[in-house]
């Protein structure tokens, strides 16, 4: 089921039946409110691969005021705090795979309830930080631990990360430069890309681009078309390690990100393969008329430095792939729901436009009876780690029936 054609979504039209229900793309647990029922199914998608447990999740959902953004902050707060204290107690007790699990949920819960606040909400950096520190809980009890780094990027303005090493045998093995979009980051990566690549053999790199995670809101940095920059200082990082194949490096990019993967892919040669999770052919045009009343304008804005709609919407002009993607050469897959917000229609003219310019490039468009038809897979984002991170390692030339035999980490 490749190639399914399929209404283009409308996010902003509510559904006919406005009581809880599943539609195509997913649940809706508050269908008059076609925003926050997506960044609630976004969450339910991520209890499987481990961000959150279904029953706290409606339980945080049966405690808030539907609309209502401050109940969504304060509900959020609730069930991550709540884990957060667990985690620190359960490893102090020595139960690590205990604490691990709880700060992996609260990574995600303290995730959404930074989400709606605006940028100079005197909450939102401290919300955001206590994200962070829940990664770290989580990451340094990997085996092997992952690291928090800093990759150099502009003078006292690093890009923010995490590098996790697979968790098998080998001198030196390839990685995915993992990456989200408009307003995903680098702590939510593992539930959507990095998961799935370390089962397969692959270590990630996790990264906050300019415009994204804590790189945009420690040091200022708003996001910039020429992408094959920051991930060209993300390569030249990687290079610095004896413990990476720099000929088989990768990069992923959900939702925004699948224009900042494909962009990178273009001009930076060091890329092996290149995943568009998501594929956007113009920012700009994506956008093209929402006002300050969009469902995301105050991440728009915000991501893009303008003060208004209208502005943040010049500074998008640049990005697309238009004239651009005629230079990429590596393998290149676009991976997309299909009943995306993005719009199939974006995603079949970035692969055709690729494919009429020699680009080897693949296209997996799911369908709503396979699920994952949500946008990046939100409703099922363990189909879409499983499509992509197989997808790399064919391109890799990685066996996996072998890899499982030389021993697995029970940690992932």
């Amino acid at each position: 089921m490749t190639d399914t054609v399929v209404p283009e979504n409308a996010i902003d039209v509510a559904p006919t039946d406005l009581s809880p229900h599943y539609e195509p793309m997913g649940w809706h647990h508050w269908p008059e409110f076609p925003w926050l029922s997506y960044q609630f199914r976004r969450s339910l998608g991520e209890t499987q691969e481990g961000g959150g447990a279904i029953s706290e999740m409606f339980l945080a959902a049966s405690r808030m005021v539907p609309g209502d953004l401050e109940s969504w902050h304060a509900e959020f707060m609730v069930v991550a705090d709540a884990n957060f204290a667990r985690a620190n107690a359960e490893e102090a007790a020595g139960h690590i795979r205990t604490a691990q699990n709880c700060y992996l949920r609260a990574c995600e819960y303290y995730r959404q309830a930074e989400f709606h606040l605006v940028p100079d909400d005197p909450r939102r950096l401290p919300t955001f930080e206590k994200m962070e520190a829940s990664s770290h809980g989580f990451l340094k009890h990997l085996n092997p631990a992952g690291e928090v780094v800093e990759i150099p990027y502009e003078d006292g303005k690093p890009i923010c990360g995490y590098f996790v090493r697979a968790p098998f045998p080998g001198d030196k093995l390839p990685v995915l430069i993992s990456f989200g979009g408009l307003d995903s980051i680098k702590d939510e990566m593992w539930f959507m890309q990095a998961h799935g690549a370390l089962q397969r053999g692959i270590s990630v790199l996790m990264v906050d681009l300019p415009g994204q995670g804590g790189t945009l809101r420690r040091h200022g940095l708003t996001a910039r078309a020429d992408t094959e920059v920051p991930v060209g200082a993300c390569i030249d990082w990687l290079e610095t390690r004896d413990d990476v194949d720099t000929s088989r490096i990768a990069c992923c990019g959900s939702s925004m990100g699948g224009y900042y993967a494909a962009r990178a892919g273009c001009y930076e040669k060091r890329l092996a393969a290149v995943v568009s999770h998501g594929a956007i052919w113009s920012v700009h045009d994506m956008w093209g008329d929402k006002d300050d009343s969009f469902g995301l304008a105050m991440h728009i804005r915000w991501v893009m430095g303008g003060k208004t709609m209208a502005e943040a919407l010049e500074k998008a002009k640049p990005f697309s792939l238009e004239g651009h993607l005629d230079h990429m050469t590596c393998p290149y897959l676009v991976l997309h729901g299909g009943h995306d917000v993005l719009t199939v229609a974006a995603a079949r003219q970035t692969y055709d436009y690729a494919v009429a310019k020699g680009v080897p490039a693949t296209l997996r468009i799911l369908a709503p009876e396979e699920t994952g038809a949500e946008h990046c897979q939100h409703d099922n984002p363990t189909i879409g780690q499983e499509i992509l991170a197989d997808w790399l390692a064919d391109v890799f030339k990685i066996d996996q029936a072998a890899l499982m035999k030389t021993g697995w980490s029970p940690l992932l």
